[in-house]
């Protein structure tokens, strides 16, 4: 004869089955529209970021326009790539030497932070993430950048990266960079103004480029030297159209 407790544990387990079968249905249901999501950014710009919608609420401003990368200079490109990330055409989405020097660097020294992102994962947090270092953000962050790498290529994430990234306080994009700071498009910027611009990136809030704040006017230097080593890369100006694809 059933007691009493028999009835509650068999109503608890039917309630954790139904639960269960929920939770399935639900994630399958996320796991479809992420994906549906990411194929669609292949062609379509996304109509805001976490980061843009944090610098506008927060009073930083939000000022972006998207152009297509047939409109965006080398320079820019070539920029970016010498100042982020030298290795970009090559590797799957991350630089593991570059990840592992950081891991040794920041238990020798847990009061500093050393970062290694590639472009791909930069294009992935801003995208499709918020800013932070948890360890869910950090997996999440590696799940999307393996899914952009397949599913969109390289000229896209840099597309993207060039079109999403701050460039200044609340200034978004190479191109409203490029008004804002050299009264031009992105497709006339010279090399010293790319670099001008990709100097900054560490932290556009801090690191200004007009006024030109001293940090800026000497890592432009370093990026412009960069940019004449890995320039003559065939990989690299395919991706940049220093020369036609």
């Amino acid at each position: 004869m059933a007691t009493r407790s028999d009835h509650k544990e068999s109503r608890t387990k039917r309630i954790l089955k139904k639960v269960w079968k929920w939770s399935k249905r639900i994630f399958l249901w996320l796991f479809i529209l992420q994906l549906f999501y990411i194929i669609l950014l292949k062609w379509v710009n996304p109509p805001i970021t976490m980061t843009q919608l944090i610098s506008w609420v927060s009073g930083h401003g939000f000022k972006r326009d998207y152009v297509n990368r047939n409109k965006i200079s080398p320079n820019a490109k070539l920029a970016v790539i010498a100042a982020e990330d030298q290795l970009f055409p090559d590797h799957n989405g991350f630089d593991w030497k570059s990840i592992k020097k950081a891991i040794n660097y920041n238990k020798k020294k847990p009061g500093r932070v050393r970062g290694a992102s590639t472009i791909s994962q930069q294009v992935a947090k801003n995208i499709f993430l918020w800013q932070g270092r948890s360890w869910i953000r950090k997996g999440l962050e590696m799940y999307f950048t393996f899914m952009i790498e397949v599913l969109w290529g390289k000229k896209r994430i840099l597309e993207l990266y060039l079109n999403e990234i701050e460039m200044g306080e609340g200034i978004f994009g190479i191109e409203m960079a490029a008004q804002k700071y050299f009264n031009k498009s992105a497709g006339n910027l010279t090399r010293q103004e790319a670099a001008m611009i990709a100097a900054c990136f560490p932290n556009p809030k801090k690191y200004s480029v007009k006024p030109l704040s001293g940090y800026v006017a000497f890592r432009s230097q370093w990026v412009l030297r960069q940019m004449n080593n890995i320039q003559t890369d065939p990989d690299i100006q395919r991706l940049t159209g220093l020369i036609p694809p």
